[in-house]
């Protein structure tokens, strides 16, 4: 049920009360209307302070102990855009009337009232509050939601393994970074990495179909299945086709998610890979050059039902390291709308081929921002290196 309109009257004539509930009886008596009545601006700030909800003010100019025009001073002091306030006055009082307007009044009204004209004016002023008290509610659910996706961007970003070095007992022969730096409040990209047997990790490097929230909770389950599964050990392949007939049967609005997963062998650099329909991954050698794993000739992940995903090999020597990616990366563009492209990509891996894993994807991450300048980051940016030191 509707909350009646609050109208508070602010008049030294004692019989405008009797009129205004005379004819305004009817919307009083239906509940639409509730009014409140002062003798003076004191008065009227009392019932102020006590009815906090009074959303229209009809104020006499001329009054004793405190005015109107003192009394609309006050009442702007309080910062209430949703309070308006309709001024009375002598027809010949032009001069009060135009300060009044000037300083906020919503409309006015000239003794003696036209009860028919004061109608209308009280009803476009409920307009005026009903709209702006709309454009409130609608603030106050825009910053809740900022809050829940702020709060959702630190649980994402949580989930993410952001200890390094991961895995400190085999500093010596690996050495392994990554990052996330989301377009938007929350991403669709992820990595991650988790020890299978005391000689194999796995690493995984995906980009969710879409952005915003849909992919983050898409990102999140995706994440949870391919770790599940490839804990449980099996060539790479295998741990696609299981992630994809789960997700496959539960994707909603044909989501999907492309896929790079390896399984590395610590003692032998030996890398066994399956990738899902994403960005082959690059290896700088220790020599120096730079080498794309062959293109990917699989299906992205939780797209089509009953696919199977095959399984390469590549050998990492002492000194190479092999570096995963996203498209936010390669397709950045710049204010002219150039993309960065492999080229530049492979360009900047060029420089990076003797350093750590944190400096290749900080540098490849800086490189790629210079390029893009003042343009806004279009897509998710996710990178992750791993080395193999012996």
């Amino acid at each position: 049920m509707k909350l009646p309109v609050k109208i508070l009257s602010v008049d030294d004539e004692m019989d405008l009360e009797l009129l205004l509930t005379q004819y305004f009886r009817r919307k009083i008596r239906k509940g639409e209307y509730e009014f409140f009545f002062a003798h003076n601006g004191l008065e009227a700030l009392t019932i102020l302070l006590q009815q906090k909800d009074i959303s229209i003010i009809l104020s006499d100019i001329n009054m004793p102990e405190m005015d109107g025009l003192t009394l609309l001073t006050k009442i702007n002091e309080m910062q209430n855009p949703a309070m308006k306030c309709i001024m009375v006055s002598a027809y010949g009082d032009m001069g009060n009337i135009r300060s009044a307007m000037n300083n906020g009044a919503f409309d006015f009204a000239t003794k003696p009232i036209d009860l028919d004209d004061l109608s209308v004016t009280i009803e476009k002023a409920i307009e005026q509050i009903d709209y702006i008290q709309k454009a409130q509610e609608e603030h106050t659910q825009l910053e809740s939601l900022k809050t829940d996706l702020a709060v959702a961007a630190e649980i994402q970003q949580a989930i993410l393994p952001r200890i390094f070095p991961p895995f400190p007992e085999n500093e010596q022969e690996l050495d392994l970074a990554a990052l996330m730096t989301p377009a938007k409040d929350v991403g669709g990209d992820f990595y991650d990495f988790f020890r299978i047997d005391d000689d194999h990790i796995g690493v995984v490097m995906a980009d969710v179909s879409g952005k915003g929230i849909p992919a983050a909770i898409f990102m999140a389950v995706s994440r949870t299945l391919i770790r599940t599964v490839g804990l449980q050990g099996g060539k790479p392949g295998d741990c696609l086709g299981k992630s994809n007939e789960l997700l496959s049967k539960e994707s909603v609005d044909c989501m999907f998610v492309t896929v790079f997963y390896a399984i590395y062998n610590i003692k032998t650099g030996e890398l066994e890979y399956s990738n899902g329909g994403h960005n082959s991954p690059y290896i700088l050698r220790a020599n120096g050059r730079v080498e794309q794993l062959p293109v990917s000739t699989n299906c992205m992940v939780g797209a089509i039902e009953g696919i199977t995903f095959t399984n390469e090999k590549a050998q990492l020597g002492i000194g190479d390291t092999l570096v995963m990616y996203t498209d936010g990366v390669n397709e950045a563009t710049n204010v002219q709308f150039e993309e960065y492209g492999d080229a530049r990509m492979e360009q900047c891996l060029g420089r990076l081929t003797d350093k750590t894993c944190q400096e290749v994807i900080d540098q490849q991450l800086a490189d790629v921002k210079a390029f893009a300048g003042e343009a806004p980051q279009s897509d998710d940016i996710t990178l992750m290196a791993l080395k193999r030191k012996a």
